[in-house]
């Protein structure tokens, strides 16, 4: 067995049956099915890679499902470093766009926001912009959004443990702010973090951010700094994200994977996550729902 051909589902929408099972299997000429997670997650053993056309059959079959559907090396599959975003990859939000709402400009700053997580904008000019619009705001409000306007994106806590818990090397990076990455590292478990720091004179925001500012390049780099720190090759790394800012990131790594991605992301990943919840990253690298620590 070279490959694998993984199958995941939403754990809200367990939908996973063996007649799909048997369609994929035989669309991909793969082996018995291993089970993962009973109706959410699945391996289909293959000796060779499939065939474009085979594939394609596959990923229609799955499409309709509303399942994700991956190929995957067997060879080093369980991954030494996770590196993950965190905007709307493992928290449901943009943090900038909740502190927009106190500023009255969410529509001005959502917008630039989701132009640079397509890709259509620099990620820094647009990082100024949106900052510079937020002068003036009370710090408290910071404090504010992150107790009621922020969430973890389900799955979130439980990956980040998991991974803990088998050795591997856990790290947040953000294109966000320090402020939030220290809590959500706090919530979920994540070892290491980076992100750009709100500059803040008597207790207001400046309108400024730090300098440099941490954007796609700086997330690559953090990859390849902790793994050479911690003797990984990147072969052995994990990274997930969404937004352009973490192409960079998410193809250097060994398996780079697209949550809930732009097109763009989606589309250059190595493997993409629509359906199911932040868990699947476990899944994809075989490990089984019986292990995971919460």
């Amino acid at each position: 067995m070279t490959y694998i051909l993984s199958v995941i589902a939403d754990p809200e929408n367990p939908v996973i049956d063996q007649s799909l099972l048997d369609r994929l299997t035989e669309a991909v000429k793969g082996t018995t099915a291993r089970t993962l997670a009973q109706g959410i997650a699945y391996d289909i053993g293959l000796a060779n890679m499939p065939e474009t056309g085979s594939f394609k059959e596959a990923s229609a079959i799955a499409a309709e499902a509303g399942v994700d559907l991956n190929l995957i090396g067997v060879s080093g599959r369980r991954k030494k470093l996770l590196i993950a975003d965190m905007d709307s990859t493992i928290i449901e939000q943009e943090c900038i766009d909740e502190l927009a709402e106190y500023a009255g400009k969410r529509a001005e700053i959502s917008d630039i926001t989701e132009r640079a997580m397509r890709g259509e904008l620099d990620f820094e000019a647009a990082l100024k912009e949106r900052v510079a619009m937020l002068e003036g705001l009370s710090t408290d409000v910071l404090e504010e959004a992150f107790k009621h306007r922020i969430t973890l994106t389900p799955g979130a806590r439980r990956l980040v443990q998991t991974m803990n818990e088998v050795g591997a090397v856990t790290a947040l990076v953000s294109g966000g702010f320090t402020f939030f990455t220290s809590r959500v590292a706090e919530q979920t478990g994540f070892q290491v973090t980076q992100a750009n720091e709100l500059l803040i004179e008597d207790e207001k925001l400046t309108g400024a951010v730090g300098e440099p500012i941490l954007g796609r390049a700086a997330k690559e780099d953090a990859l390849v700094r902790l793994a050479e720190t911690n003797n990984i090759e990147l072969h052995e790394t994990l990274a997930v994200g969404d937004g352009a800012n973490d192409l960079s990131m998410l193809g250097r790594a060994g398996l780079g994977v697209a949550f809930r991605a732009k097109p763009a992301v989606a589309k250059a990943a190595h493997a993409r996550i629509s359906h199911g919840d932040l868990t699947a990253l476990l899944y994809l690298q075989g490990i089984p729902q019986s292990e995971f620590i919460d």
